[in-house]
């Protein structure tokens, strides 16, 4: 699998240096709020399989209206756009204090969404 042109490959091409490097991303900027366990929602919502669903969609979240009246299903590109600067996305979100990441950061952390998405 390759993200955002910089070649990180999942671990079921043998990347597993990639995988934790993503990993580790994924903790760094977001695991205080986030986990990738479904059904684990914490102060977010749980980002188990994210890619594909749509937004504000969890059942078992309070979602900001904003981001419930979203309208649109989570793909590579808008969850990268997200990730870099959430308001322009969806103005009126509640992932304060976290104002974005982009770049070679945020490439990694969908790399980790994607991979982790992918495991049993």
């Amino acid at each position: 699998m390759v993200v955002g042109g910089l070649g990180l490959v999942s671990s079921a091409h043998g990347g597993l240096a990639a995988d934790e490097a993503a990993q580790q991303a994924f903790n760094n900027s977001c695991r205080t709020c986030h986990t990738v366990k479904e059904g684990d929602n914490r102060l977010g919502p749980n980002l188990h399989n994210i890619i594909g669903r749509k937004a504000g969609s969890l059942s078992d979240y309070a979602y900001s209206s904003a981001m419930k009246d979203a309208g649109f299903v989570w793909d590579q590109d808008k969850l990268t756009r997200f990730i870099a600067n959430p308001d322009e996305i969806v103005s009126g979100n509640r992932m304060r204090p976290y104002t974005g990441l982009s770049g070679e950061e945020a490439d990694k952390v969908i790399a980790y969404l994607q991979s982790a998405g992918e495991k049993p």
